[in-house]
């Protein structure tokens, strides 16, 4: 078993937890893990990318080759298309669906979506919703794991209690928050075909 993974967005939107909650969640499963993440411009509003690779034998490489990833996770709608070329054609996308503008030339909305949905297998997810639903507008990120859940080679329980352990620490609001994020999103992905 091999689950190659894109993860994408721009600065601020909390990619490389997303990345980091996914690799610890495999770790605990007993997996092995590989990522590579590109901060570069990534403050606020610049693009972040990371790769990550998780399998049941040793992993050689950090990257995902082109054509090759089962999933791309992204945070902005036009990011997920940014990395289309590395997706498989059995390959699923997920993403949430509010865009983050933050280039003049950003393409009408519609557009971006209609675009994603010409993938046979994606998922547009209203996570900004479903933060607040939680009690956690911050908890986005948290929305698009959930959704993503589906396409992992993880059990939901695991990445949920990789989500409470990462927020240890934090008021157990904070922590049931995060968890009912990941539980919306999940819910909001639905069936994988």
């Amino acid at each position: 078993m091999k689950t190659d993974i894109i993860l994408a967005g721009v600065g601020g939107q909390g990619v490389l937890s997303m990345a980091a909650i996914i690799a610890q969640a495999a770790v605990k499963a007993g997996l092995a893990v590989r990522q590579s993440e590109v901060h570069g411009m990534a403050q606020r509003g610049g693009a972040v990318l990371a790769h990550l690779r998780i399998s049941d034998k040793p992993i050689a490489s950090d990257l995902v080759p082109k054509g090759a990833a089962d999933l791309i996770i992204s945070m902005e709608p036009l990011e997920s298309l940014r990395y289309a070329a590395w997706l498989s054609p059995e390959g699923a996308l997920v993403t949430a669906a509010e865009p983050f503008v933050n280039i003049p030339n950003y393409p009408g909305l519609q557009a971006v979506l209609d675009a994603i949905g010409t993938f046979p297998l994606s998922r547009i997810v209203e996570a900004s919703s479903l933060a607040k639903e939680a009690g956690l507008p911050k908890a986005v990120n948290m929305v698009i794991v959930g959704a993503a859940s589906p396409f992992l080679p993880l059990k939901a329980e695991v990445l949920e209690d990789t989500i409470a352990a990462m927020f240890t620490g934090k008021d157990l609001a904070v922590i049931e928050a995060n968890r009912k994020a990941f539980a919306l999103g999940r819910n909001a992905a639905g069936r994988v075909n």
